[in-house]
């Protein structure tokens, strides 16, 4: 991608309205490109953008469209995963675009790289706040093509650590690790477990990020995680971070940090909270089915080679 390229605007989880379609335009015009709005992305289905075949026609629409070079979800939410089984796994293989976004995204992400084996990007929304940093990030990734590029966490999520929590970096296991970058968000990821669209971990790099699940529940999605494999399959476990996830008062209950203490402590192989990336303003973008090398204890991600052509 370039300025001047046409990119798909799509919102195959949650209902929009034109403020926030708005400022998706703004934002992805501020790269230089140009933007084409999913003919149903208005479309009103309860909470969710539309019917699941009014988003998967938009999906396989802007794919279909020559002049459209990517596709860039306008928000997250929920009920993406609904499209999998439709999707058309083999229409996206024979013509394969940049795919851009996070959060329930995830779902899409893993059933395309599984499905199709193509590579597609777990980053900002359109509608997200892009810092310098996060834009940055994006472009390097997404219009500057490379192989051995290393990307450090975000200064400013440094400094919240002195007084936010969350944001405080803790390396469990130290050393490198590499393996193709596969994740996402943690509910969504460990929701697919036993479906045709999981994620394969097996010697993969294992990126997750959360927002507003109680240390309870964080508990229970890696305790699942780990009884099915998927997490001990990993060559390495970086951990973004975790936002509002703190117990409410009223609750007896662990920490965030001791839940990902106790869970991480004992981990054989190179496992990191604090990366730079989550639902936080300062986020890297992550290409999954790239190899990647990750540093545990600096908290660093290497791509090993170019994400886009």
């Amino acid at each position: 991608m370039k300025p001047g390229s046409l990119v798909g605007l799509v919102e195959p989880s949650g209902v929009v309205d034109d403020a926030l379609i708005e400022k998706g335009v703004r934002n992805l015009e501020s790269f230089g490109l140009r933007v084409k709005l999913a003919p149903n992305i208005r479309a009103v289905h309860g909470g969710y953008a539309g019917t699941v075949s009014q988003r998967l026609a938009d999906m396989h629409g802007m794919f279909l469209d020559r002049e459209v070079e990517g596709l860039w979800v306008l928000r997250g939410g929920s009920g993406g995963a609904a499209l999998l089984p439709d999707l058309d796994y083999d229409l996206i293989r024979r013509h394969p675009k940049p795919f851009v976004g996070y959060s329930d995204t995830t779902s899409l992400h893993l059933g395309i790289l599984r499905k199709a084996g193509v590579v597609t990007f777990h980053g900002p929304v359109a509608s997200s706040m892009f810092s310098d940093y996060s834009a940055g990030n994006l472009r390097a990734v997404l219009m500057e093509p490379g192989i051995n590029r290393t990307f450090e966490g975000a200064k400013e999520n440094a400094e919240k650590a002195l007084e936010q929590k969350h944001f405080a970096p803790h390396t469990f296991r130290a050393g490198t690790a590499e393996g193709h970058l596969v994740g996402g968000n943690l509910a969504v990821l460990s929701s697919l477990i036993g479906t045709p669209y999981a994620a394969r971990t097996q010697g993969c790099l294992l990126f997750l990020e959360e927002i507003r699940e109680a240390p309870y529940r964080i508990d229970r999605m890696l305790t699942q995680l780990r009884q099915s494999g998927a997490l001990t399959a990993a060559s390495g476990v970086a951990l973004g971070v975790f936002t509002k996830c703190d117990p409410p008062d009223s609750d007896a209950s662990l920490t965030l940090a001791e839940v990902l203490e106790e869970q991480f402590r004992h981990s054989k192989v190179p496992a990191a909270y604090g990366f730079s990336f989550g639902h936080i303003p300062h986020q890297m973008t992550l290409p999954l089915g790239i190899r990647a090398r990750i540093d545990a204890a600096e908290r660093t991600l290497t791509l090993l080679e170019p994400a886009v052509a």
